[in-house]
């Protein structure tokens, strides 16, 4: 088993670029970080550093080391914060990321039940894109990712995807805008002006193949991997905009958009990514098990 002081020293040197510089900062002898380091590579069968002048340089397991020694030192750090808060008294502390498609409306609902315990809960919320929340997930800087797709099969990441629920899209529209843009649904969008979610969201494909099959052709006038701000421009009047039918009350009462149409062929599907070792938080439970009150029958 590799020893947390054996990382400590590797860490050190890889910071400083020499064993001398790393000896002073710690307070030992240079001597005795060489024999530690020397114990690392021969416990890992591979060359941590190699010489490039006066200092030490990381070879690529070295870099891979490091990597995870940072890791393993963020969770000491956790932990070690985590007693001294007493999270051995019930505290808990939830870290989601939520992909910057969802609705905010969607994941506030979705994250209610995860405040049941009241004050003893503690939730810090990530926004950003999937696979760049999904390599925190991995690097256990989150416990969960929501999101509008799931974890590849056969990629990179190990860990457990759970569909929370799915929703139908509905178009919205500024009043004036729908009075400009008169007419059944979904003819009235025929050359209208449209704002689309990011092309890193699930439905922004589906939206351009339904416009087509329906020989809409409307004009983008935007696309937003941020749903707020999407929204934003929307309540301005500046295009049409669709969001989960299932959020429809809320987007009318937030905005004052009122509803053009739905659009029953395109289904956004909500989900909730952890790692193994994750599964198993509280919080996390609580979320899994009320998704069905958000979606109702679309569960």
């Amino acid at each position: 088993m590799i020893n947390y002081k054996h990382l400590h020293y590797f860490h050190a040197v890889a910071t400083h670029g020499t064993v001398a510089r790393a000896a002073e900062q710690l307070h030992v002898t240079a001597q005795a970080i060489s024999m530690q380091l020397q114990v690392l590579e021969e416990q890992l069968g591979e060359e941590l550093f190699k010489k490039k002048g006066r200092v030490l340089e990381l070879t690529e397991a070295g870099k891979t080391v490091l990597r995870y020694a940072e890791q393993i030192f963020d969770l000491g750090n956790e932990l070690e914060q985590a007693v001294r808060r007493g999270a051995f008294t019930g505290d808990e502390t939830l870290r989601v990321g939520i992909c910057d498609v969802i609705a905010k409306p969607m994941a506030f609902r979705l994250l209610q039940p995860a405040r049941e315990v009241g004050l003893a809960m503690r939730l810090i919320c990530r926004e950003g894109r999937f696979d760049d929340l999904v390599v925190d997930l991995a690097a256990h800087k989150l416990d969960l990712v929501i999101a509008d797709q799931g974890l590849p099969t056969g990629g990179a990441v190990r860990g457990y995807t759970q569909r929370l629920g799915s929703s139908t899209l509905t178009v919205f529209g500024h009043p004036e805008l729908c009075r400009a843009w008169p007419g059944e649904f979904p003819q009235r969008l025929r050359n209208a002006p449209f704002l689309l979610p990011g092309q890193d969201a699930a439905v922004h494909t589906q939206l351009k193949s339904w416009f087509e099959r329906h020989d809409l052709r409307p004009i983008t006038v935007g696309e937003f991997d941020d749903g707020a701000l999407l929204k934003s421009f929307a309540s301005a009047g500046t295009g049409f905009m669709a969001a989960p039918t299932v959020l429809s009350s809320i987007v009318q009462l937030e905005t004052g958009l009122v509803e053009v149409g739905t659009i029953d062929s395109i289904v956004e599907h909500f989900y909730a990514v952890s790692v193994e070792r994750r599964e198993g938080h509280p919080a996390v439970r609580r979320i899994l098990e009320g998704a069905g009150a958000v979606f109702g029958h679309g569960a």
